[in-house]
């Protein structure tokens, strides 16, 4: 069988970069190659259309193994990540008795999120009552003046109860930072002091990582990869400088940090990105080691959770869809576990529906798909190795830029890095926006009849701080907030505007055009009345009126608008009807000169449009 497969592939000749080239260029008929195929990512470097075995030549990490240094390919031999469930605490009690129950449907890792205000070792002995902690990760996110408290308060659990310490693993989420960037809140402990009390805390239990970096909330704020990635590092690195500072051992502070990194959609990117994450980590660790010394304490933990940012509350279910590829990206990419955001999370607290969905995202991954069972099969992958290499440059450009402003903290202090991860979440935004960064069911193909407004509840985060914002802080706006709070305006106004298709003329245009406007005047809740066509403008005029249209969107081709706007436009009068073009035909400005004044077309803002027809509709 293997020599009838090499006689096969011996049969075809191999061809040159210099043949495809030619190929592709006479394919493009005069078209400027790096113009028309070439693609300019929003992390700063280029994507050609094709890779070949020469595009890997000087790079040495396609020769790196899976758990040897620098870790790009994983820090381990096998690719079986936890799956992780977060558990929010208001009853410990309560709460014991879901984690017992969905470690019986294929969880592999709890997260337990609480304040850590008034908690005992009596709350934590009913939050942990009969769960096998050798058995799973056990996790927990606290307020982080609580942490030194929660580890002591786990270490003697774990030792009244025989387990033993060396077989506990996990992390306690102690993080100053954070409420700098979401609560405005400067730190008002002594940095170095409480970093060496929180690893000290935790020397008992070896396998337990206390200091956590969260680059996952730049991700949730809008963040490109790269930039996540390089301020992530900067988070990191941070905990490094602070711990060793304060006479704490290289060694010891990087083997307690644990990275929670976001999830977005950019499939390839995302797995690049967490290659790369490893990558440049083990280089920064490495430059902290005495010389000679081992490098295990240079491999990563990752924790990857799916992307807030772009989940919707209209559609929700092509959340899953979302949901589902960034799983994929993550396990692809060999982290450490997974949390899958439930896909109704954007509107209301998630359910036992929603949760059961969520966790089976990654069981199918793994029990039926087998993702477990190839560790980094990205590894060789012309393409993947490119990314992996052009998205480390990028973010080591990012992790500088941090340290020429004196560090992470620093750079939080001077708000230079909320800054710049709002200046890209804007950009995104303004992308969304003129959908040139699509969200489908939101600012594309939105389902025309669907109402959200009676299912939106809102659950704001508790938290034990209650002081004045000082700082600049991280906007998280989705990316599909704004066409959110669009609909649901014209919801809650009680009037749903219709919109009449007036199609004319070439059939073919019409169509294209009807359908075109019809999915753009959705996005705002409109109802739509589409027509299969008119033999005059007063004829379809005539019949808007009838259907009580709010606006009436000629559709036809752009050599017939000349004729036919005028005609629907006169026909329409003084009326109250709002009348709208679909297009941008090259008579526009004769157009415009007679008064009509409003155009759609692939050029338009949808969002910037739409606001303003609700305005004109008098909805708020």
């Amino acid at each position: 069988m293997a020599d009838s497969k090499e006689k096969l592939f011996s049969e075809f000749p191999p061809v040159s970069t210099q043949e495809w080239m030619e190929k592709v260029t006479v394919d493009l008929k005069g078209a400027d190659f790096e113009k028309k195929l070439v693609w300019r990512t929003n992390e700063g470097f280029n994507v050609k259309p094709f890779y070949r075995a020469e595009d890997l030549e000087g790079m040495k990490i396609p020769e790196s193994l899976p758990g040897e240094f620098p870790y790009v390919r994983g820090t381990k031999t096998n690719n079986d990540w936890q799956v992780r469930q977060d558990i929010d605490v208001s009853d410990p009690a309560s709460a014991n008795a879901k984690a017992l129950d969905v470690l019986e449907k294929g969880i592999t890792s709890l997260c337990f999120s609480f304040s850590g205000k008034d908690f005992t070792a009596k709350s934590l002995e009913v939050l942990l009552k009969d769960i096998q902690l050798e058995c799973i990760e056990i996790n927990f996110r606290t307020c982080y003046s609580e942490a030194v408290n929660l580890i002591k308060l786990l270490t003697g659990y774990v030792k009244a109860k025989g387990f033993n310490p060396a077989n506990i693993h996990g992390s306690i989420n102690f993080d100053p930072f954070k409420r700098m960037m979401v609560k405005g809140l400067d730190t008002d402990i002594d940095l170095k002091k409480i970093v060496k009390e929180v690893v000290e805390a935790a020397s008992e239990l070896p396998g337990l990582r206390v200091l956590g970096a969260n680059p996952y909330l730049f991700n949730n704020a809008g963040a490109y990869c790269a930039q996540e990635l390089g301020f992530g590092l900067a988070y990191g690195n941070e905990y490094l400088t602070l711990g060793t500072e304060a006479g704490l051992s290289a060694e010891t502070v990087a083997s307690n940090i644990k990275f929670n990194f976001g999830i977005g959609s950019n499939y390839f990117m995302e797995i690049a990105k967490f290659r790369a994450a490893r990558l440049l980590w083990a280089e920064i660790v490495n430059a902290y080691l005495p010389e000679g010394s081992c490098k295990s304490a240079a491999k990563m933990a990752v924790h990857a959770i799916t992307s807030e940012w772009n989940q919707t509350i209209y559609d929700p279910y092509i959340n899953l869809l979302r949901g589902q590829t960034e799983t994929m990206s993550a396990a692809i990419a060999c982290v450490d576990s997974i949390t899958v955001v439930p896909f109704d999370n954007a509107y209301k607290t998630a359910d036992e529906f929603s949760e059961h969905i969520a966790r089976n995202q990654q069981l199918l991954l793994k029990e039926e798909s087998h993702f477990d069972k190839v560790v980094d099969p990205s590894a060789g992958s012309y393409y993947i190795e490119n990314l992996t290499a052009a998205i480390a440059e990028q973010a080591w450009k990012v992790f500088l830029s941090v340290d020429e402003k004196g560090g992470f903290y620093a750079a939080l202090k001077d708000g230079f890095i909320q800054q710049e991860v709002n200046a890209s979440g804007e950009k995104r935004l303004a992308a969304v926006s003129s959908r040139r960064e699509s969200l489908l069911g939101t600012n594309q193909f939105p389902n025309f009849n669907e109402s959200a407004a009676e299912k939106v509840s809102t659950n704001a985060e508790a938290c034990c701080c209650s002081h004045e914002s000082v700082l600049p802080t991280l906007k998280f706006d989705r990316g599909s907030s704004a066409f959110e709070t669009l609909r649901l305006a014209t919801e809650n106004s009680g009037k749903r505007p219709k919109v009449f298709m007036l199609t004319i003329g070439s059939l073919s245009m019409r169509l294209a055009r009807a359908q075109f406007s019809s999915n753009f005047f959705a996005c705002a809740g409109y109802e739509i009345i589409d027509n299969l066509g008119f033999e005059t403008p007063e004829e379809g005029v005539k019949a808007a009126r009838e259907a009580k249209a709010d606006i009436i969107v000629l559709c036809s081709s752009d050599d017939e608008y000349a004729t036919l706007a005028p005609k629907a436009f006169a026909a329409i009068g003084d009326g109250k009807e709002i009348f709208v073009v679909a297009g941008a035909p090259a008579c526009t400005e004769d157009l415009k000169a007679i008064g009509i004044t409003n155009f759609v077309n692939v050029r338009s803002n949808v969002l910037q449009t739409l606001q303003a027809f609700n305005k004109q509709l008098g909805i708020n």
